[in-house]
């Protein structure tokens, strides 16, 4: 086994969770306090509306493409570059009465007559704003689905508290992602909602490793309280959760420096959750399994003691 993290002795983990801690309730205050006050950029497949994608021959004046649209009726238009400086991404609510093809007529000729004639359009697409929110309604629900799934699967495996400390692991990552997004005001579209769910299963999986080698070591080890135990099961996890995460994360920063916009969303929700997981599995599931009193006796097989000898039937 290829080693990049062996060290000599047991790294004492459980020793420094006091600040991993506060950053824990500090990144949780921050993540709620943005979905309550930025609330989520919804992308147009939740929203409903029309995107045009266009490219001028220059470098575009999005100052300059706001006015236009708004001079002539789509003051709602959202302008932003879109990959480069001459690729803008142009965004609507719908627009009752009126199809996609004549709106994009509409838009294009606006855009050659005030402000490059050479404008060519890339894509146009729309979605009803019921089909936007069924979208929402499926989306949210698979993650709910997906987590009470995991719920039900770690609670017949592990013992309650570690189970406990893994589900609730899972959920500080989707909220931290889900934070993430409402303080940069990232586009949450479909494919964010794909990594979320790749993200629940990356953290599920180390936490499940790790939680298994502490039920195995917490029996095996004679000697040792249950925050030596719990260190010594991370040291000995600790090199295939690094060696497994930096292969991870080659492969997303390759999606997200050369994947394009389309997926740079979906490569930046996998990159922050591949952190973000890391630290649940050590600093969420072990430390919570740890202060809710997680103990040997708790791992034991139960001993069933038969009783010597067969009945008798009483003497008449």
């Amino acid at each position: 086994m290829f080693y990049l993290f062996r060290p000599k002795g047991t790294v004492r983990f459980m020793s420094h969770r006091k600040p991993f801690i506060w950053f824990t309730v500090l990144l949780m205050v921050a993540s709620v306090a943005s979905l309550a006050i930025n609330k989520i950029n919804w992308g147009l497949d939740f929203t409903g509306g029309t995107l045009i994608e266009v490219e001028f021959s220059q470098a575009a004046d999005l100052t300059e493409v706001r006015e236009v649209m708004g001079n002539n009726g789509y003051p709602d238009i959202v302008a932003q570059y879109f990959g480069s400086q001459t690729q803008v991404l142009l965004r609507m609510m719908p627009r009752e009465g009126i199809d996609s093809q004549h709106l994009g007529d509409s838009i294009m000729g606006l855009l050659r007559s005030e402000v490059d004639s050479d404008v060519e359009m890339r894509r146009i697409e729309y979605v009803g704003p019921t089909v936007g929110k069924e979208l929402a309604e499926q989306g949210g629900l698979a993650i709910i689905a997906a987590l009470g799934c995991i719920l039900l699967y770690v609670a017949m495996r592990f013992e309650w508290r570690m189970a406990l400390g893994a589900v609730l692991a899972l959920a500080h990552d989707v909220v931290a992602t889900l934070g993430l997004f409402s303080l940069l005001q990232l586009e949450f579209d479909l494919t964010v909602i794909a990594a979320l769910l790749t993200v629940v299963g990356y953290s599920l999986n180390d936490t499940i490793v790790v939680s298994d080698r502490i039920r195995e070591n917490f029996r095996k080890l004679r000697k040792g309280d249950p925050e030596e135990i719990i260190d010594v099961s991370l040291t000995q996890t600790f090199n295939r959760t690094i060696v497994t995460s930096l292969t991870t994360i080659m492969v997303l920063v390759s999606l997200f420096m050369l994947g394009g916009e389309l997926i740079h969303n979906f490569a930046t929700a996998l990159l922050f959750g591949v952190f973000i997981g890391t630290h649940s599995s050590i600093y969420v599931a072990s430390t919570l399994a740890l202060y809710l009193g997680i103990k040997k006796e708790d791992f034991m097989p139960k001993e069933i003691e038969e009783k010597e000898g067969a009945d008798q039937d009483p003497i008449a």
